[in-house]
């Protein structure tokens, strides 16, 4: 049964629906896992036994009757802890809201379930979401990478990649802003996706408290999976992204076929290093046998930044559109309106500069996640720490430099896993809307570059 805890969750959906093992036997094997080892890694924060064998029952009962079933039928998940579950505590790490419970579930978590997932518990955060490289909060403390508990999981979504990885979930649903799903992705060696922005709602993806106003700046954010496999990637966006009512009355959304079924048919540019975050030694070296891997395999590569991009510009573009969205949150801003406009047609311009390229030139491109194999623990103030990559210290704040110009311009972008002594995140960035052809690519690179692998015990 450890073997089936590592499987794809599309994998098991499968054995489960033609009765090869039962979803009880899978949570029940899953609730074990947990109890042996979570408590290393702090992974997740809350775990409901008796509701998740509940709903294995219903679904164990559903298989016996004939009845129909989907995608994640009696698979056990997580959920990030900043979306709300019903029953299920959401602190988003703050103390002040310790004790909040959510009376609901989020929309992204009630579609998971509507497509068989069983919610067993929620993954550990940073306070307020505000880490990309590591998660620790006083509510529940730090929760540690499963390839090295000296090293940090990433952040925000670090109890998901270290949950996913150490096989303790089959698949956890993140947020990302500056790299919340795609880093610690990276630092855990999983999959974790960035859809396009918008395509999927985050209703109920909030702090305690009453309900967002309606907003239509949310066009950073994006709301995604991580998993062992891209077809677990693929899988859980099809049953999550799609508008809500009122817009869901009038459009409807089905991910777009990806543009090749072939490896060798997809176009590629790529970057593997930048001087102003570049890239460790053991991270350049998998990158490039991996890039290596894929020339022999007969795919086209052609390196270079995207004619009209630059991504110094795009970084320092994002961090000005950082500032405007914590604004409309509440926070205090100091960019000038000129500046927002000047920013804000940089976003555009960028965007189809990028559209330009990933119409014309090539269907993916590649780079890094981020600069590093997962850091040390660093519990020095955020503007002191430092990142040892090998080539220097790289300030704290550059960690997110590889994964900017997708949230910038609001391309889809998922994190690969690559191997090493320590996971590699190679970062697939696709076309606009066209999310299914950077899952098709990184799901049919896998038989050539490597793909999940559990961590050393």
């Amino acid at each position: 049964m450890s073997d089936l805890l590592f499987r794809s969750a599309t994998e098991t959906a499968e054995l489960i629906r033609h009765g090869e093992v039962g979803s009880a036997e899978v949570v029940r094997a899953q609730l074990d896992r947990i109890r042996t080892g979570n408590p290393a890694l702090n992974a997740l924060i809350e775990v409901h036994a008796d509701q998740a064998l509940d709903a294995a029952g219903k679904a164990d009962r559903a298989v016996r009757h004939n009845e129909p079933t989907d995608a994640l039928h009696g698979v056990p998940i997580s959920v990030k802890e900043a979306f709300g579950v019903a029953g299920f505590r959401s602190t988003w790490g703050n103390p002040g809201w310790a004790e909040h419970r959510s009376d609901r579930d989020a929309t992204v978590v009630s579609r998971l379930i509507a497509a068989g997932a069983i919610t067993v518990g929620t993954s550990n955060v940073p306070v307020m979401l505000a880490d990309f490289g590591q998660t620790d909060n006083p509510v529940y403390g730090r929760t540690v990478n499963p390839w090295d508990p000296g090293r940090a999981a990433g952040g925000s979504t670090g109890g998901g990649a270290a949950a996913v990885a150490a096989g303790l979930s089959f698949l956890d649903y993140g947020s990302d802003l500056a790299g919340s799903v795609r880093i610690p992705a990276a630092f855990c060696g999983v999959y974790g996706l960035k859809p396009t922005v918008g395509i999927v709602p985050g209703t109920g993806f909030q702090p305690p408290g009453p309900p967002a106003p309606p907003s239509e700046r949310t066009y950073q954010v994006a709301f995604g999976p991580l998993a062992r496999s891209a077809a677990d990637i693929r899988a859980a966006l099809v049953c999550t992204a799609g508008p809500e009512p009122p817009r869901s009355h009038a459009l409807r959304w089905s991910l777009p076929a990806p543009r090749h079924s072939r490896l060798t048919d997809f176009r590629v540019r790529y970057v593997l290093d930048h001087p102003a975050a570049p890239v460790g030694g053991d991270v350049g070296s998998t990158l490039s046998d991996a890039l290596d891997g894929l020339a022999r395999a007969g795919v086209t590569l052609t390196e270079g930044w995207p004619d009209g991009v630059d991504p110094v510009a795009d970084v320092t573009s994002f961090g000005a559109h950082l500032t405007l969205y914590f604004a409309h949150l509440g926070e205090p801003a100091d960019l000038a309106l000129p500046d927002a406009i000047e920013q804000e047609r940089h976003r555009m311009a960028s965007r189809q500069a990028w559209q330009n390229c990933l119409t014309s030139d090539a269907d993916v491109f590649l780079c890094p996640t981020v600069s590093t194999v997962a850091i040390p623990h660093d519990d020095r103030p955020f503007a002191d720490r430092t990142v040892d990559t090998g080539r220097g210290a790289l300030p704290y704040r550059n960690l997110p430099f590889w994964i900017a110009p997708a949230s910038l311009t609001g391309l889809p972008a998922l994190s690969a896993p690559l191997g090493g002594r320590l996971p590699v995140g190679l970062q697939v960035v696709g076309p606009l809307f066209e999310d299914d052809t950077a899952i098709t690519f990184a799901d049919l690179a896998a038989d050539v570059i490597g793909g999940y692998r559990p961590p050393a015990p």
